[in-house]
């Protein structure tokens, strides 16, 4: 039995073991898998799973402090209870953020590495701060509305400007955002690593993709990610910023295929 909530999703079998290699989709914050229904509508033609981060969605808090490690843990050991060793393992923010932390510590079950609007050095003190603040608000009064502010700074200017089906459908991800769950990831990203000295050991195939826009995590985190990887390809989205799952998937998909058929190759 598997300890978080799994979707499925192209061309994985409806139940029972799992034998094709898969893509994994891993959620940013604040989101469940939901978030990549677009993207993975898109990918209908290859094995995609996509999960709920913990306590989010229908997977449950884990025991313990909160940890992208534990995380991580979770992922690598559902996965081997639906019969996969190795998958492509892709996550955007916090996804790409745990994505990591299984490059790092379950490096074998790694056959591709797809990392989207993230980063792999640690949070700076006011970060990590400022994530510890949100983390008990959202435990207090104002609940899962401390999240709301993620929809000036991660959508961008033309998208909040001309796309207001999008931005309203970032709003209702938000607003379902359970506050327990914000306060649990937040945590768990305060104490995360730095990840940088990891990134010469990962020698899957790897695609580093940003936004255009994407302040939150910027030009020059993503430029050090590629540059650090063996076999990377480096995508930027033009218009979109921090989320671009929602703002652009038919390129996001078109990347994540790509990637896959080059972890296929490598295999």
């Amino acid at each position: 039995m598997t300890i978080l909530a799994w979707h499925r999703h192209g061309t994985v079998p409806a139940e029972g073991p799992i034998e094709a290699l898969p893509l994994v989709l891993l959620p940013a914050f604040p989101f469940d898998a939901s978030m990549w229904h677009d993207v993975a509508d898109e990918l209908d033609d290859l094995p995609v799973l996509t999960v709920d981060a913990p306590g989010f969605g229908a997977s449950p808090a884990l025991s313990g402090e909160p940890s992208l490690a534990t995380y991580a843990h979770a992922v690598v050991a559902d996965l081997a209870e639906l019969g996969v060793q190795r998958a492509v393992f892709a996550g955007l923010s916090m996804g790409g953020y745990t994505a990591l932390a299984i490059a790092a510590e379950s490096p074998a079950s790694v056959a591709g590495l797809g990392l989207l609007d993230t980063k792999a050095e640690a949070d700076t003190d006011q970060a990590r701060a400022n994530r510890l603040t949100m983390a008990e608000a959202a435990e207090g009064e104002a609940g899962n509305t401390v999240a709301l502010g993620l929809l000036e700074t991660a959508l961008s200017p033309i998208t909040l400007a001309h796309r207001p089906a999008v931005v309203e459908a970032v709003r209702a991800g938000l607003e379902q955002a359970p506050a327990a769950g914000i306060a649990w990831a937040q945590r768990a990203m305060a104490a995360r690593p730095d990840r940088r000295s990891a990134l010469g050991m990962i020698s899957a195939p790897a695609l580093v993709l940003r936004g255009e826009y994407d302040t939150m995590t910027g030009a020059e985190a993503a430029r050090h990610l590629a540059g650090s990887l063996a076999h990377v390809e480096l995508v930027e989205i033009p218009e979109a910023g921090h989320f671009t799952h929602v703002e652009a998937p038919a390129a996001v998909a078109g990347a994540l295929h790509a990637l896959y058929l080059r972890a296929v190759r490598a295999l």
